[in-house]
């Protein structure tokens, strides 16, 4: 899938999710997709950091 696609898919289930769900329920969602990805982007930052050959995890 290149990009363009994977963001039309995104763009594509956030509508659908926007239009079956309540205002609460949208934010909800949104609030735990958000530390979903930012926890994550963390594990692989540290993956990414003891995967080095400098580090000494």
């Amino acid at each position: 899938m290149n990009p363009c696609e994977l963001t039309a898919a995104i763009t594509a289930l956030a509508n659908m999710l926007a239009s079956n769900l309540t205002v609460n329920e949208l934010t909800m969602l949104g609030t735990v997709l958000t530390q979903l990805g930012d926890t994550l982007t963390t594990i692989a930052t540290q993956k990414s950091l003891c995967d080095s050959k400098d580090s000494a995890c």
